[in-house]
């Protein structure tokens, strides 16, 4: 039997759990009138979320090394520099190269969609005894392609042409980091702070719940893609493909997206090797193919490891669900949220 105590408890986080819905749905409703508002919101908030979350991911490595009775301003300071050193010689050589391969795609579109008009007449050929109607939804499955690939690299070449704002967040992000470092513990008590005092002490106990599922999936799916994009780029190379970097970058930042995001990041290189010949496009599966084996049996097993805990169709169906409310990035932080909900539940059905 189920006592009134814990009826009552869930009874009030179900009701809690409508009243925001119903708010998100308002908020929703209500967007057009405060757009502008919020995106004015997001550019001040981005240097700081960035700068939170890098902090985050490089004070396990300062408490490791702490450890050993390295002075913590030493430790802070070594990292500090091994960060963002190898960050900014990074942008300097990756940044130009990958906005002019960005710009060479720009100006390549037009003889991709020249090829894919050529295939598609083909294709019509070869299927003429279909109905008319038919063939009107390829044209218009076709259309729609061919304009979301124009505006979405126009988008990414106006994003990465706006260079002052990039400076700005660039030279931001590396003073507050060092800063946030530096008071870790204590911008963690003050956010405890935050909380009512009834409910300071199970935070507590979820936080570093909270940090051992969800900082080790998130430090060892980051280190997978950066893997996963190396490989890549040396694959792409040696196959000769065009637009390396791009196609690299693509194919490591969709990994972070289980199963579907292997599938999202190859779609590119299929598509423009597609353009080139039928012989590139079975070496760019097959390197693919190769990419993930690795991925798959060398560097999640061992780097990410069983992290979330969560069986695989529940993963898949998180997903689907997250790709219908947000899009890609709906599919890229389904899984931490989840992972959030799941320790913080679990650890309440401990307390109780």
């Amino acid at each position: 039997m189920l006592s009134r105590r814990i009826i009552r408890k869930w009874l009030s986080i179900f009701i809690l759990g409508i009243i925001i819905l119903l708010f998100i749905y308002l908020l929703y409703l209500l967007f057009p009138f405060y757009s502008q508002l919020v995106a004015v919101v997001i550019k001040i908030l981005t240097p700081f979320l960035i700068a939170a979350f890098i902090a985050y991911l490089l004070h396990p490595m300062i408490e490791k090394i702490h450890q050993y009775h390295i002075p913590r301003s030493l430790v802070i300071v070594g990292v500090y520099v091994l960060f963002f050193g190898g960050s900014a010689i990074a942008m300097y050589y990756g940044f130009p190269a990958l906005l002019k391969q960005i710009k060479e795609i720009q100006q390549a579109l037009p003889n991709f969609f020249d090829t894919y008009r050529y295939t598609v007449y083909q294709l019509y050929e070869s299927t003429a005894f279909l109905p008319e109607s038919f063939h009107d939804q390829m044209d218009l499955f076709f259309n729609h392609i061919e304009k979301s690939i124009e505006q979405w690299v126009a988008q990414l070449l106006n994003r990465a042409t706006k260079i002052m704002d990039i400076l700005m967040v660039v030279a931001v992000i590396p003073v507050l980091v060092f800063y946030m470092l530096n008071d870790f513990d204590l911008i963690k008590s003050s956010l405890i702070k935050l909380f009512p005092k009834r409910y300071r002490t199970r935070v507590n106990r979820v936080l570093p719940a909270v940090d051992k599922g969800l900082g080790s999936y998130i430090r060892g799916q980051l280190l997978v893609c950066f893997f996963v994009g190396v490989i890549s780029y040396f694959i792409l190379l040696f196959i000769k493909m065009k637009y390396p970097l791009v196609l690299a970058v693509i194919m490591s930042v969709t990994n972070i997206i289980p199963y579907f995001g292997p599938i999202i990041g190859a779609l590119p290189a299929v598509i423009i090797a597609f353009t080139i010949s039928t012989k590139q496009v079975i070496y760019v599966v097959l390197g693919v193919v190769i990419v993930q084996i690795i991925e798959g049996n060398l560097l999640s097993p061992y780097i990410v490891g069983k992290s979330v805990h969560l069986h695989p169709v529940f993963i898949i169906f998180i997903l689907l669900v997250g790709g219908e409310v947000a899009g890609l990035i709906g599919m890229i932080v389904s899984i931490p949220l989840v992972t959030i909900i799941k320790v913080i539940i679990f650890q309440s059905k401990n307390d109780d």
